[in-house]
């Protein structure tokens, strides 16, 4: 039952080149910083990645962006890395835009065993092209699969040695839903504590669903658009 491995780079030792993979975290909370520079290192390519964003220029996913490993993305939000858009206009990168709550339940229903469901989000829009539509109660629906991957990289604030994972506040965006979606998932945590020191009932992903759990090194805490109360 004891999950924990010495570091990012013997946690992702057997990730191989055209895996599918979920990293979670919204913007720059939240996200698996010591999993993804491990996955640098490694060079792994041919990626197919599903995450809110890209991270930005220089951080997070970026840097996988700037190293030639991602051939294939499915998210939400891409404003704020200019690389991604030079990628995507010179089609050296195959994106897939998702609503944001279309983009979480798809998560939540690979993870669920849910192959597909029934959204009105989309309808009559680039969104819908090439998917089945029907009608429920005289409103059109459009099909959307759900996602599910060979990986998903996962960071928490606690966990314990079996696996159970702890969040805080923001960070928790989309972490708990991939956790549930991988074959193997991979946590990082801030803190990694014994077995028996998490309050049962303050986990929020239960150690079933975690395959690998360290303790991060380093973590930079960027934050990605900082503003300023203007002052008088």
């Amino acid at each position: 039952m004891n999950k924990v491995v010495a570091n990012a780079d013997e946690a992702i030792h057997d990730l191989a080149d055209g895996a599918t993979l979920m990293i979670g975290g919204f913007g720059l909370c939240g996200i698996p910083e010591n999993l993804i520079r491990a996955l640098v290192r490694r060079g792994t390519k041919n990626l197919t990645t599903i995450s809110n964003n890209v991270g930005v220029d220089g951080y997070g996913m970026g840097l996988l962006l700037a190293a030639g490993q991602i051939r294939r993305h499915f998210g939400s939000y891409v404003g704020e890395n200019r690389l991604l858009e030079q990628m995507v206009l010179e089609k050296k990168i195959d994106l897939e835009l998702v609503p944001q709550g279309t983009f979480s339940e798809r998560i939540r229903a690979g993870g669920a065993g849910i192959p597909a469901f029934f959204t009105p989000t989309g309808v009559g829009t680039l969104v819908a092209e090439n998917k089945e539509t029907r009608e429920f109660d005289g409103r059109t629906y459009v099909m959307e699969r759900g996602l599910k991957a060979d990986f998903a990289f996962v960071r928490a604030w606690k966990g314990d040695k079996w696996g159970n994972l702890v969040y805080r506040k923001t960070a928790r965006n989309f972490n708990p839903m991939m956790a549930t979606a991988a074959k193997i998932t991979i946590a990082e945590v801030e803190h990694l504590v014994e077995v028996g020191e998490l309050d049962p009932d303050l986990v929020h992903t239960p150690s079933i669903y975690v395959q690998r759990i360290f303790q991060g090194e380093m973590y930079e805490r960027r934050i990605e658009r900082r503003t300023l109360r203007q002052s008088k």
